[in-house]
């Protein structure tokens, strides 16, 4: 393989990557969202500046992706905060779990995400939405939610996936130092909402040294949605570079 060739794979290994080049289209994503209120102080330790923590909002999400272009299928879970970047309100991407490795490798290396591996499920238990997520063998999230209550409008469905999004990439060089350090920025845009509903939900948070998703407690439940999308992830580009700005 010459020097052209090389440069145009999408990643290693050579003859068989752990994903394909182009944008991923997913079809039929569903999400649970449960937005909560957690202690100030505990996410002002873990969000980087220069973002900025007002209200300590948290949302614990978990997606079933079913068909994805390229990476197939698979199901993530994590949280994601609430935060403000120049004065616009964001979300600031602080951990993922998931059970595909091509997914895991593709949002580490061409996006901003914070993919580690996990096991997380959606499914519906009788008339209850389930969400939950282990680490290995244990439970360190469990999500509920009232199936289909009441219908979420479909400009907050919109409003609530399309929020700016941004994620810390970190990537070390060979003498473990880092060689690339940044913050990243991006949005989705491009989406069809199939459906979307709210109702009742709670949430359990399990202490876990390694999924430390209890650090940010559940102090209030503020609201919770079931979404099911068609969308492509946007792009996403550096807005801060930690090594040079």
């Amino acid at each position: 393989m010459n020097i052209e060739e090389v440069r145009r794979q999408s990643t290693t290994p050579l003859g068989a990557p752990a994903y394909p080049s182009g944008r991923f289209r997913f079809t039929d994503r569903e999400y649970l969202n449960i937005l909560y209120r957690t202690d100030v102080e505990a996410m002002r330790r873990v969000v980087p500046e220069p973002l900025q923590v007002t209200d300590p909002l948290v949302r614990f999400e978990v997606m079933r992706m079913p068909d994805v272009t390229g990476l197939g299928s698979f199901t993530e879970s994590g949280q994601v905060l609430q935060v403000e970047h120049d004065g616009e309100p964001a979300d600031y991407l602080h951990a993922m779990y998931v059970d595909s490795l091509a997914s895991i490798a593709s949002g580490r290396e061409i996006s901003a995400f914070p993919k580690k591996m996990g096991a997380p499920r959606l499914y519906v238990d009788t008339d209850t939405l389930v969400g939950t997520l282990d680490y290995g063998t244990l439970r360190v999230a469990t999500a509920t939610m009232g199936y289909k209550h009441a219908p979420l409008s479909e400009e907050e469905a919109r409003a609530e996936i399309g929020r700016p999004t941004y994620g810390l990439k970190m990537l070390p060089g060979y003498d473990r130092r880092p060689r690339v350090l940044e913050l990243a920025r991006s949005q989705i845009t491009d989406m069809t909402i199939k459906g979307a509903w709210t109702g009742p939900a709670r949430l359990q948070l399990f202490e876990h040294a390694l999924a430390p998703l209890a650090d940010l407690p559940v102090r209030e439940i503020v609201s919770a949605s079931h979404i099911l999308v068609d969308l492509t992830l946007g792009r996403a580009s550096c807005v801060f570079d930690y090594l040079a700005d």
